[in-house]
């Protein structure tokens, strides 16, 4: 089981690593009302969608720390593009981001999109999201609120893996899939 585990985690990575030379590099960078810069990947030019990423061709170069506000919108090259989705290990290793508001208009949030901030405490996943990830908050170490809304059906394998200071827990019943490991070594978890 054990092994299992470490080549999963190693699959995850290796998956962010091979992509992110031609997936994950940012087409435009804005700076929000609050001075952030964010950084997105347009993911529909006919649809006028963008989704947050990391900075550069390299996510283990942390771009965001503090307090991150997502937008509904953001404008690039004259054009208003909707923020609807956050990338693959957009935030990986972003130890020094403590806060994260994420506006009801991002529906989709990719696998390992906060793997390792642990400096996150709280998370309010927006209604619209129907999964959560692989290892979308794995070990994030001081989590210790998540608000799950009904719109998720899946919890995917490692989601929440090491989340130690995760405490309590609701689980709405739109939920139909908890994969395995989901909530490994969550040691804190006392109330679901």
């Amino acid at each position: 089981m054990l092994m299992r585990l470490k080549q999963m985690k190693f699959l995850l990575i290796t998956l962010c690593l091979l992509m992110s030379n031609t997936v994950f590099a940012h087409d435009f960078e804005a700076v929000n009302d609050d001075g952030v810069t964010i950084y997105y990947n347009i993911t529909s030019n006919e649809d006028k969608t963008v989704g947050v990423t990391y900075m550069g061709d390299d996510y283990y170069s942390p771009a965001y720390s503090g307090r991150v506000v997502i937008p509904e919108t953001v404008e690039y090259q004259g054009v208003i593009y909707s923020v609807t989705s956050i990338g693959e290990c957009a935030f990986y290793e972003c130890a020094d981001l403590t806060s994260i508001e994420i506006t009801n208009s991002v529906t989709s949030i990719g696998r390992g999109a906060f793997d390792r901030c642990l400096g996150l405490t709280s998370v309010d996943i927006p209604n619209g999201v129907k999964t959560i990830n692989n290892a979308t908050f794995f070990e994030c170490k001081n989590l210790k609120h998540v608000t799950i809304p009904n719109s998720v059906t899946s919890i995917l394998y490692q989601a929440f893996q090491d989340c130690f200071s995760l405490e309590t827990l609701f689980i709405p019943k739109s939920v139909q899939e908890i994969a395995w490991s989901a909530f490994y070594r969550c040691k804190g978890l006392k109330t679901i």
